[in-house]
């Protein structure tokens, strides 16, 4: 990821309406469409879809950070709701990896809108999977 190619993304990827857009090393950038399907009863995208992006671009900046692509496991995830998503419309995600360390990585996630104005924020600390370590 930090030389710009990206790993297969799953299902969940194309579930949730999520795309990388960029990596470097320390740093990715997403884009997410969030469909109908993610909507709670009162309309908007529900919270744990919001908080599920977060987690995935928090583990994607950690993850640019080494030699190859390692999955993550997530440590822990605080968010910050500061507006509502709505289906359709296509946000911006952008994380860094503030602290890339050897056993424990801690990352930074925004969503913003359109207008670029802060929808959701997060920040999370990793450790590498070792179960896909080579």
């Amino acid at each position: 990821m930090g030389e710009g190619r990206f790993p297969e993304l799953s299902d969940v990827s194309e579930h949730i309406g999520q795309s990388v857009t960029s990596a470097r090393p320390g740093r990715v950038e997403m884009t997410w469409t969030p469909g109908e399907h993610l909507c709670n009863p009162a309309g908007g995208v529900h919270g744990g879809y919001i908080a599920m992006i977060l987690d995935n671009a928090v583990c994607f900046a950690s993850a640019s950070t080494g030699d190859h692509f390692v999955p993550q496991l997530t440590l822990n995830l605080n968010i910050d709701y500061l507006r509502g998503v709505q289906a359709g419309q296509t946000y911006t995600v952008v994380s860094t990896c503030v602290h890339p360390g050897r056993t424990r990585l801690y990352s930074t996630a925004a969503i913003t809108d359109a207008q670029g104005r802060v929808i959701a924020q997060a920040s999370g600390s990793t450790i590498p999977n070792q179960a896909f370590a080579r």
